[in-house]
């Protein structure tokens, strides 16, 4: 089958986040299964585009700020409709990872106009919204889009309300989680050598201050353990490092930005991965940090909480720094609870997240979208 996905933006510090990991995960298990893939998306940060990401082919042109001072829901790209209207029809079915943007939401629209059967995935990124955008934007193209397709993957239940909600009850829904691929067994840390580690977007959603405030007063009781920051400013870079340069602990640091591929590499050094962000729906990191054995400390609002707390795969904490320091704290006296935790966050992305189960939901969907277009297409062929 060839299966065309849609991100909206991809770049070298992987700005775009979880929705690029995802789309790159399923298609790297669904070529593996023996379909023909390809990944549509714009682009910017390159001093020349990469024609694949970790081994997936990709199309994409340079992203266009359409509308300003919106974020990633301003982009879009001319070039990269046109293309899509000329080749889309080519395609068995389209996987677009859905949001209120101009790149992804024409995207669909156009597999809708070619009749290419279409899936949509939303990531948590399309929901109640009191933005101003929000309303005419939905009734124009998120609406009619959510309606149209064959499926709607969503991953929580509040997910599905949300979209529910914004279709006016006319979607095909259907769970799916966000999987990770079989990782290689990661070398332990060595006992001296303990570090908790930040791993995100310097965005406000993401609470990277939490994360420095904890590290600011665990610093006093464990002074030998490292508290790194990885990723992009995108937003709080200062704050970051006023607050760092205030600590002068050089255990407390903030490393910039890395490549997405590098990630599980990075993440395999660290003893804890911590993401203090609320209404957080389902981080891909936390799942790639489970994949190799970290223990992960998430607060209770994130949609993977009841995993975590079901497999004791790491902490859940209310929000605050005080309770992120109380369940830290334990992690880091015992070495041997911290070990076992992390095997107990292994255990949770086998039986939960794998990804050829995902890859063979995936296709078993494709192939009901793929005939039930048939089947329209031959009802109106003969009406």
């Amino acid at each position: 089958m060839r299966v065309a996905q849609v991100v909206t933006l991809i770049s070298p510090d992987g700005a775009y986040g979880g929705p690029v990991r995802v789309a790159v995960n399923q298609l790297t298990a669904l070529a593996a299964a023996g379909h023909d893939v390809t990944l549509f998306a714009t682009h910017r940060g390159y001093a020349s585009p990469p024609s694949e990401i970790d081994g997936v082919p990709l199309v994409s042109y340079p992203a266009r700020t359409i509308l300003p001072k919106v974020g990633f829901a301003g982009l879009g790209s001319p070039a990269l409709v046109a293309r899509l209207s000329r080749e889309l029809a080519d395609f068995d079915v389209v996987h677009v990872h859905l949001a209120r943007d101009l790149v992804t939401l024409p995207a669909a629209w156009v597999a809708l106009r070619k009749g290419v059967p279409l899936v949509v995935q939303t990531h948590g990124m399309i929901d109640r919204s009191a933005n101003l955008l929000a309303a005419p934007l939905d009734a124009v193209l998120t609406r009619p889009v959510l309606a149209a397709a064959s499926t709607a993957f969503y991953l929580t239940e509040q997910v599905a309300v949300d979209l529910r909600e914004v279709s006016g009850e006319r979607i095909q829904l259907q769970q799916l989680v966000n999987g990770v691929p079989k990782s290689h067994k990661r070398a332990l840390p060595n006992e001296e050598d303990t570090e908790v580690l930040f791993l995100a977007r310097l965005h406000p959603i993401k609470r990277a201050r939490i994360f420095l405030l904890a590290a600011l007063q665990l610093t006093l009781e464990f002074p030998q353990v490292r508290f790194s920051l990885v990723g992009p400013d995108e937003g709080t870079g200062h704050e970051v490092r006023q607050i760092i340069e205030a600590a002068h602990n050089p255990n407390i640091r903030w490393e910039g930005p890395l490549a997405p591929g590098a990630t599980l590499a990075r993440m395999a050094e660290a003893s804890i991965y911590v993401l203090p962000s609320i209404e957080e729906t389902f981080p891909m990191t936390v799942l790639e940090a489970a994949s190799i054995g970290i223990p992960v400390v998430i607060s209770r609002s994130c949609g993977l909480a009841p995993q975590v707390t079901a497999f004791d795969a790491g902490r859940v904490f209310g929000g605050s720094v005080n309770e992120l320091v109380e369940v830290l704290r334990p992690l880091l006296a015992d070495r041997d609870s911290r070990l076992a935790t992390g095997a107990n966050a292994l255990r949770m992305s086998i039986e939960l997240f794998d990804m050829e189960r995902v890859a063979a939901t995936l296709g078993e969907t494709y192939e009901t979208a793929r005939g039930t277009s048939a089947h329209r297409k031959g009802i109106d062929h003969h009406g």
